[in-house]
C-alpha cells in the first residue's frame, strides 16, 4: 500500500469535497439518518396525537434497541454474500439496497395503519423499521471505509454526518410539518418516498474494492482452541459458536486483558450510565411539548430546526473541550450541562404555560448540552480501543452506552404518568449523578493514565 498523500494547500484540501464519492456519501448519510427520528421522536408525536397513553409510547421506544444490538449480526452483513443481488451489485451495495427497500416498505406500511385500532401492527412495523435501519448503517459504514483512501476518510465522515443531520431535520421537523397539513399517514408515505434518494445513490455508486483480503474471525487463536475442544459438536453449531466467539467475545476479552477486570468493569459501568439522562427524557419530549399546548409547527420550528443548529454548536464545543480540558473534565462538563438542561425542563413544566420564548431557551440549552455530552463520550470511548480490534471494540462500547439507556426509555411514560413532568425531569437530571460518581472513581485510578487518545481523535 502506498503512503497517503497530503494536500499541498488548504484549497486542495477543501477540493476533496467536490469529488463524486463525497456527494454519494452525503446522500447515503441522508438515507442512514432518515429512519432515526421516524422511529423515536416523530412516531411518539403521532401516537400521542392518536390518543395512545404515554406508557405504551415509552415501551414502543424499545424497538430502538436494534441500534444497540447491531454488532450481533454485523459479521453476517460483513461476510455473507446475498444470492443473486450480491452478484449483481456486490456485497456492500446489495446489503445497503436490501435494507433500504425494507426501510421504505416499513414506512409505507405504517402510513396505511391507524395506531388507534392497530397499535400492535404499528409496533411490529416499527421493529422492522429499526432492524432494517440498523442493518443499513452497518453496510453503509463498511462502504464508506472501503470506498476512499485513508487521507479522505475525514472528509467522508464529515459528508456522512452532514447528510445524517439533514435527514434528522427532515424526519422530525419535515414529518411534523407535513403531518400538520396533510396528516400522519401522508407524512410517513412521503418519508417512504424519500428513501428513494438513497436507493438511487446505491444503484449509481461503485462497489468498493478491498485493498486486502478479509481475515476470518474463525482464525482467532481462542476460536481455534474452542473449536478443537468441541470437535464432537455438529458442524453448523460449532461454526456458529466460533463465529460469535471471534466476532464479539474476543474483542471484549482483549479489552479486559489490557485494563484488568476491576478497571474494565468500572469503565463499562461508566460508559453504560453516562447517557442515561439523554435517553430517559428523549422519548417524552414531543408528548411533553404537545401536552403543554405547543402546536406541531411550533415544535418543528423551535425544537427541530433551531435545536439542530445548537446541537452542531455543542458538537464543535465538545471537541474543543476534549482538547483544552482533557477527558475527565470534559466528561464532567457534559454531565453538568445535561443536568442543568433537565432542571430547566422541570421549571418550564412547573410553569405550565406554553411560552415560545421559554421553550426556545430550554431547547437551546438542551441541544447544546447534548452536543457536548455526546461528543466528549465518543472521544473517550475512542481512546479506549485497541489497534487490533478498533472497529469491533468501538461497536461494543457504542452499543453498551446506548443499551441500558434504551431499556430505561420504556419506563419513561410510566414515570411521567405517576409523578408528572416537573418531577420527571428532576428524576432524569438525577440519572447523571451515578456516572459522575463513577467518573470520580476513574479519575482516582492511576492505571487509567496509560490510556491515551488516538492521534486521529486528539
Amino acid at each position: 500500500m502506498t503512503a497517503p498523500t497530503r494536500a499541498s494547500s488548504w484549497s486542495d484540501a477543501a477540493r476533496v469535497y467536490t469529488r463524486p464519492r463525497m456527494l454519494s456519501m452525503l446522500a447515503l448519510g441522508f438515507s442512514s439518518g432518515l429512519p432515526f427520528m421516524l422511529i423515536f421522536s416523530s412516531l411518539s408525536a403521532w401516537l400521542r396525537q392518536s390518543g395512545i397513553n404515554r406508557t405504551t409510547i415509552g415501551m414502543l421506544a424499545w424497538v430502538g434497541l436494534s441500534y444497540s444490538l447491531k454488532f450481533l449480526w454485523a459479521p453476517m452483513v460483513d461476510r455473507l454474500a446475498l444470492p443473486l443481488l450480491g452478484r449483481m451489485l456486490g456485497q456492500r451495495r446489495s446489503w445497503i439496497l436490501l435494507a433500504q427497500v425494507a426501510v421504505a416498505g416499513a414506512l409505507l406500511a405504517m402510513s396505511t395503519s391507524d395506531p388507534r385500532t392497530h397499535i400492535g401492527h404499528i409496533a411490529v412495523l416499527a421493529l422492522l423499521l429499526a432492524f432494517s435501519a440498523a442493518t443499513q448503517d452497518i453496510a453503509i459504514d463498511a462502504w464508506r471505509i472501503e470506498s476512499a483512501p485513508s487521507h479522505e476518510q475525514g472528509a467522508m465522515a464529515a459528508a456522512y454526518q452532514f447528510g445524517y443531520r439533514f435527514a434528522i431535520v427532515v424526519g422530525s421537523a419535515g414529518a411534523l410539518w407535513i403531518a400538520a397539513d396533510l396528516g400522519w399517514p401522508r407524512s410517513y408515505a412521503t418519508m417512504s418516498a424519500l428513501v428513494g434518494i438513497g436507493v438511487l445513490t446505491t444503484l449509481l455508486v461503485r462497489e468498493p474494492q478491498r485493498s486486502a483480503p478479509q481475515v476470518s474471525v474463525l482464525t482467532e487463536r481462542r476460536v481455534i482452541e474452542w473449536l478443537e475442544q468441541r470437535a464432537h459438536w455438529p458442524a453448523r453449531l460449532r461454526h456458529a459458536g466460533g463465529w460469535f466467539l471471534g466476532a464479539v467475545v474476543c474483542p471484549v476479552l482483549d479489552f479486559f486483558a489490557r485494563y484488568g477486570m476491576q478497571l474494565g468493569v468500572l469503565l463499562f459501568a461508566f460508559i453504560s450510565t453516562y447517557r442515561m439522562t439523554d435517553y430517559a427524557m428523549g422519548v417524552m419530549s414531543n408528548p411533553f411539548y404537545l401536552d403543554l399546548g405547543f402546536t406541531l409547527r411550533q415544535i418543528a420550528a423551535i425544537v427541530k430546526i433551531y435545536g439542530t443548529v445548537l446541537t452542531i454548536v455543542g458538537i464543535l464545543i465538545g471537541g474543543v473541550a476534549v482538547a483544552k480540558l482533557g477527558r475527565i473534565r470534559s466528561l464532567v462538563l457534559g454531565s453538568v450541562l445535561v443536568m442543568i438542561s433537565n432542571v430547566s425542563f422541570s421549571v418550564l413544566a412547573a410553569r405550565g404555560v406554553p411560552s415560545v420564548v421559554g421553550l426556545a431557551t430550554v431547547i437551546s440549552l438542551d441541544n447544546f448540552a447534548q452536543g457536548v455530552h455526546g461528543t466528549v463520550l465518543i472521544a473517550f470511548m475512542s481512546s479506549l480501543t485497541s489497534a487490533a480490534y478498533t472497529a469491533t471494540q468501538y461497536a461494543v462500547l457504542s452499543s453498551l452506552y446506548a443499551f441500558f439507556g434504551k431499556l430505561l426509555i420504556g419506563t419513561s411514560g410510566f414515570v411521567v404518568d405517576h409523578i408528572g413532568y416537573p418531577r420527571f425531569y428532576l428524576y432524569t437530571a438525577s440519572l447523571s449523578i451515578p456516572p459522575l460518581l463513577l467518573l470520580y472513581m476513574l479519575s482516582r485510578r492511576k492505571s487509567l493514565e496509560v490510556v491515551r487518545l488516538r492521534p486521529e481523535v486528539a
